[in-house]
């Protein structure tokens, strides 16, 4: 049986220089890194045996974060395509099939005429992040959540409010 936590935290998110990206509160996080295999699975990692008030600083690699930037992500496809292209804008989000036949959320980076450029990557992707936190609450898992962590995808949903 994997050890694991349920974690809220409070949370804010560094680049590589300091600069902070985002500030969250984040709920019922699963500290279940075991097997994962999933986006931030080194985060979850650094949250293992966090206790109620704990303070840490957890530094991730891109890899360990969002993954390196990868160009294949980016593809220009006609509007026709897509539903809803006619009035896609910079800065709008799509879920449509990549390349590889995954389901993946693109944005839209640059629109022309009769085609928009879109990326798949997350827009972290490629970038060295520190996360800074403080466990508000703390509780081991369930079996039942354990379980369920094995499918879900992702398993951390750590919403981003770019300042």
């Amino acid at each position: 049986m994997v050890k694991a936590q349920v974690v809220s935290f409070h949370c804010v998110l560094k680049d590589r220089v300091g600069k902070v990206i985002s500030s969250t509160y984040n709920h019922g996080v699963l500290t279940c890194s075991e097997g994962q295999g999933k986006l931030l699975s080194g985060l979850a990692k650094g949250l293992e045996n966090l206790r109620t008030g704990e303070r840490r600083k957890i530094a991730l690699s891109a890899e360990q974060a969002y993954g390196f930037y990868d160009p294949d992500l980016v593809i220009r496809v006609s509007r026709k395509g897509i539903v809803q292209g006619e009035t896609l804008q910079v800065g709008n989000q799509i879920l449509t099939q990549a390349n590889d036949g995954e389901m993946r959320i693109f944005r839209v980076i640059q629109t022309f005429t009769h085609t928009v450029m879109l990326d798949g990557n997350h827009p972290l992707a490629g970038q060295d992040l520190t996360f800074e936190i403080e466990a508000t609450d703390t509780r081991d898992a369930t079996e039942e959540e354990i379980a369920e962590s094995n499918v879900k995808i992702p398993f951390l949903n750590f919403n981003l409010a770019f300042m």
